[in-house]
């Protein structure tokens, strides 16, 4: 099959075997995928990625640096199945899935690994019971949607927001706009969004956001107090940059909640006396759970998440390094679906 290929640091198409399924598994055709900013991470960053899982205990670590098909956020249609497989969705057949895999008789990440090829290219393999079938209706693009959409819906959840508080997103990429969209999914009545492009300032506002700030003109947490009144504050921090945690620390009212959903790659530094001093909780944040990610799905397919804006591009497997390069520009794009059959 054709593939887009993470090798050296870069971005090739090649030709690669097509994957095989195994017991419990079903080979599917990928008709979407989004391009994941931890995507766009690894491309740069595999080895200390590698290394973060080896010292925090994942229980297999790929080799990152051999040749990788990424992509984990797809939309797939059943092809064939594997031996050991239910059949209960027949070929043809519209699913997403968690992008986990036990390929191998091992967990793998679909499209983290160098055994489990993920939606960058034409065919993948996924286990059968993690698929859900796509409601009828629900476009293959905006299905593509529902991994990133559970990545905010589970930050909330973690969050344990309630009516009596007013959240603050800062950073309005892709996270940050799917924590928009998980906080007024579950209600939220103030939710404050912050950042620097015009551009991510009008999605937040169209997935939620009740006001919107720039930095440059005024702190995030003045828009923040503006709006709140006397409700609590509940912070996401959505950018995953150096200092960004302590400054949200510092500038939090007492008893602040602040949720990390932002991937920051460096070493930081905060200080303890901030959180200490105003007993604040940080609370940090990974993925979903098959809960969060059916309800997301559900949520989509009832249109109580709007994702059509956006979806700013699409392009086939020839156009993801290129993809890669034009996510840099946030008044350009937001999320850049990869159709491998394009």
């Amino acid at each position: 099959m054709r593939a887009a290929v993470m090798r050296d640091k870069q971005i090739v198409v090649d030709t690669v075997p097509d994957p095989v399924p195994g017991s419990g598994e079903v080979l599917v055709k990928t008709l979407a995928c989004g391009i994941c900013g931890s995507d766009l991470h690894m491309l740069q960053h595999a080895e200390k990625m590698m290394q973060s899982m080896r010292e925090t205990g994942a229980p297999s670590v790929p080799n990152l640096l051999a040749d990788v098909v990424m992509g984990h956020e797809f939309c797939a249609e059943i092809v064939d199945f594997g031996p050991n497989t239910l059949k209960r969705l027949p070929a043809g057949t519209r699913v997403v899935s968690m992008p986990i895999s036990f390929h191998g008789g091992k967990l793998q990440a679909v499209g983290y690994s160098d055994d489990v090829p993920g939606g960058y290219g034409e065919l993948m393999v996924l286990t059968e019971p993690m698929l859900l079938e796509v409601p009828n209706g629900l476009p293959t693009e905006h299905a593509a949607t529902t991994e990133p959409m559970a990545v905010g819906v589970h930050a909330v959840a973690k969050a344990n927001v309630t009516p009596r508080d007013a959240a603050l997103v800062v950073g309005c990429g892709p996270v940050g706009l799917a924590v928009i969209a998980g906080l007024r999914l579950a209600g939220v009545e103030t939710i404050v969004a912050a950042d620097y492009s015009p551009m991510r300032r009008r999605l937040a506002t169209h997935l939620g956001a009740t006001a919107v700030a720039d930095p440059k003109e005024q702190p995030p947490i003045e828009a923040w107090r503006a709006a709140a009144g006397s409700k609590g504050c509940v912070l996401f921090e959505c950018v995953g940059v150096p200092g960004v945690i302590d400054q949200l620390m510092r500038v939090a009212p007492p008893q602040s909640r602040i949720v990390v959903a932002g991937v920051c790659m460096e070493d930081d530094t905060i200080r303890p006396s901030f959180g200490i001093n105003k007993e604040l909780n940080v609370q940090f944040v990974l993925g979903y759970t098959p809960d969060e990610f059916a309800k997301t799905l559900r949520a989509l397919a009832e249109g109580q998440i709007d994702v059509a804006p956006i979806i700013t591009d699409k392009t086939g497997i020839d156009g993801v390094a290129g993809a890669f390069r034009a996510l840099a520009n946030p008044e350009a794009q937001a999320k850049i679906l990869v159709e491998p059959w394009r």
